[in-house]
């Protein structure tokens, strides 16, 4: 065994060892992968026993693999895990091939080596990795993949893993190539740099990364609060690229509830005025008072905002969020101004809308653990997003600590 082999062996038991979760696990060992073979694009599929398709759950460098699937035989990845084997294509045979049972990202031009991940009595799923920097992928670059994913297969047999993907549908929001530019002073910063980001109906996604890296211009053009420079947004199938002022006035009324990390609530209302107030303006909204009885505060119908903690306007900015039946709640570091005993309880209001009503619900923050509740994982950095993944075991909020 050569020692770049042994390096990266070695690098991925510390990740299974040091990780707290599965998820974790993956996405530092999807990292490793790439590292060690230079690889672009990596992705990690599993293999769903029960409907018998390979689903695409974590992904390193882009993000527009998560959630495709393939049957056995179908495309590279269903060929793979067909006959166990790996298989390594140059650049140059790319160029008419499916990597799953759809054509996928443009993967022209670039190499690709697809790895299965299993132990001595069964296949789990496989990893995929593109664009090697320096050229083909090696007869060195398969052994060492192959030894990895042995070891990451016998990882997750004894974790005792067992793989549930979403139920095939049709994404909710679809975000292509999208460009946000700003003037600063004299020039022309680009804060969004070509995003792609399918949202599925009824799930929670999360997105992380730090201050400035696009997280809230990125959830303000989905809502329909910002315009994009370039790229395409689509919303159940409609083209919300360019929307005029009506359309755009329609989509947030008809569409779009927001949470807001400052509340944002009128200072001169009552709590339940507040949502009233929202309710009249929507085509189809709930009684404001179930909408409050839903975040735990009937008995503050009659109280100001200025009389409430801030966990209580925080759930009061859910209800005004909730009041209009959106088929979209989109929040904005919801408890980043909160103490972790509140945060947890606006938390646990959030996980009940998505799970009860199941209603589609976007959330950006900085705190990863909160990330461990959500259905999928989004990291945004420099405009980009670096990564993205399923979690297998969504935890309740109740269940999260920092």
């Amino acid at each position: 065994m050569d020692m770049m082999n042994v390096q990266t062996l070695w690098l991925i038991m510390e990740a299974l060892r040091d990780a707290n979760q599965l998820e974790d696990a993956l996405a530092k060992s999807l990292d490793i992968f790439c590292d060690a073979t230079k690889s672009e694009k990596g992705t990690i599929w599993m293999l769903d026993d029960a409907s018998g398709r390979t689903v695409a759950v974590m992904a390193h460098g882009t993000s527009a693999a998560v959630g495709e699937s393939a049957s056995r035989g179908e495309g590279v990845v269903g060929e793979v895990i067909a006959t166990e084997k790996s298989r390594a294509y140059k650049a140059s045979e790319v160029q008419k091939l499916k990597y799953a049972g759809v054509d996928g990202p443009d993967i022209t031009g670039k190499s690709l080596l697809c790895v299965p991940i299993k132990t001595p009595k069964h296949i789990i799923g496989c990893l995929l990795l593109t664009g090697k920097a320096d050229g083909e992928y090696t007869q060195a670059d398969i052994d060492v993949c192959e030894n990895c994913c042995s070891v990451l297969a016998l990882d997750i047999e004894d974790k005792g893993f067992s793989f549930r993907p979403f139920e095939d549908r049709k994404p909710i929001v679809t975000v292509r190539g999208i460009i946000k530019e700003f003037m600063s002073g004299e020039e022309i910063r680009r804060i969004l740099k070509g995003v792609d980001l399918d949202v599925f109906p009824g799930e929670l996604m999360v997105v992380l990364g730090e201050s400035g890296c696009g997280k809230s211009t990125l959830l303000n053009i989905i809502g329909g609060m910002d315009r994009m420079t370039e790229g395409e947004l689509l919303v159940e199938g409609k083209d919300m690229s360019q929307p005029s002022e009506d359309e755009l006035t329609e989509y947030r009324r008809e569409y779009i509830g927001f949470i807001f990390q400052a509340y944002n609530l009128m200072p001169n209302l009552s709590a339940y005025e507040n949502i009233e107030f929202i309710g009249e303006i929507s085509d189809n909204p709930m009684d404001s008072m179930e909408a409050l009885r839903m975040v735990g505060l009937e008995e503050k119908g009659n109280s100001m905002p200025s009389a409430l903690s801030g966990g209580q306007m925080q759930r009061v900015s859910i209800a005004r969020a909730l009041v209009k039946n959106p088929k979209i709640i989109l929040a904005d570091e919801p408890t980043a101004a909160l103490d972790y005993d509140t945060s947890i309880k606006v938390l646990k209001v959030i996980e009940d809308i998505v799970k009860k009503r199941n209603t589609t619900v976007l959330m950006v923050t900085h705190n990863p653990e909160i990330a461990k509740m959500a259905n999928r994982v989004v990291k945004l950095r420099d405009g980009k997003i670096s990564s993205i993944r399923v979690n297998l075991h969504p935890l309740n909020a109740t269940d999260l600590v920092w």
